[in-house]
């Protein structure tokens, strides 16, 4: 009723078949889309999770919580920025991920748009840099968390998010060719 739809049902059998045994990749996986991606993700017995985030206290308190659990996956933990070429490619290289959940971005209008530098640093060229990664090392699928805002946007936020869509879009066409 809230959401005025119907609720979308997953493929709980091809989320599996697709998850289950690989490695998987979830940047930004401490905030608050990447720790619930993790959590969904680790319903479908990933061999690996590498949980990439630059919060230390965030990727601390999401791998204690994975802890807690009975889960056979390994957790990764991994302080990284995404905006660090080297170490990133030091990631990719060491984990090899055949799926990449890129949630690393700053989402918060009023915070980016009084820091615009950093939010397009960070949602642009982070965004840039684990896409462009993926495609060198072989990554089979690379799902961006985008937003509403970048469909017509109205602030650098949107905008952002909108060119961090378009470079997915043009590495994704470059990875079929």
């Amino acid at each position: 009723d809230l959401l005025g739809r119907d609720p979308i049902k997953l493929d709980n059998a091809g989320m599996r078949e697709w998850i289950s045994g690989q490695t998987v990749m979830v940047t930004g996986a401490g905030g608050s889309i990447g720790s619930e991606l993790c959590r969904q993700i680790l319903k479908f017995s990933p061999k690996r999770i590498v949980c990439l985030e630059q919060n230390e206290f965030a990727l601390y308190r999401i791998v204690e919580e994975f802890k807690a659990t009975t889960v056979q996956t390994e957790i990764i933990p991994v302080i990284a920025d995404i905006r660090n070429e080297i170490r990133m490619e030091h990631v990719m290289q060491m984990w090899r991920p055949g799926t990449v959940f890129h949630a690393a971005a700053y989402k918060h209008v009023p915070l980016v748009e009084a820091n615009i530098f950093e939010g397009i640093r960070n949602n642009i060229f982070g965004t840039k840099n684990v896409a462009e990664l993926s495609l060198e090392y072989g990554v089979s699928d690379f799902i961006l968390i985008s937003t509403d805002k970048a469909v017509r946007p109205i602030n650098i936020m949107g905008a952002t998010k909108r060119w961090a869509e378009l470079i997915v879009q043009n590495y994704a066409s470059e990875a079929k060719s």
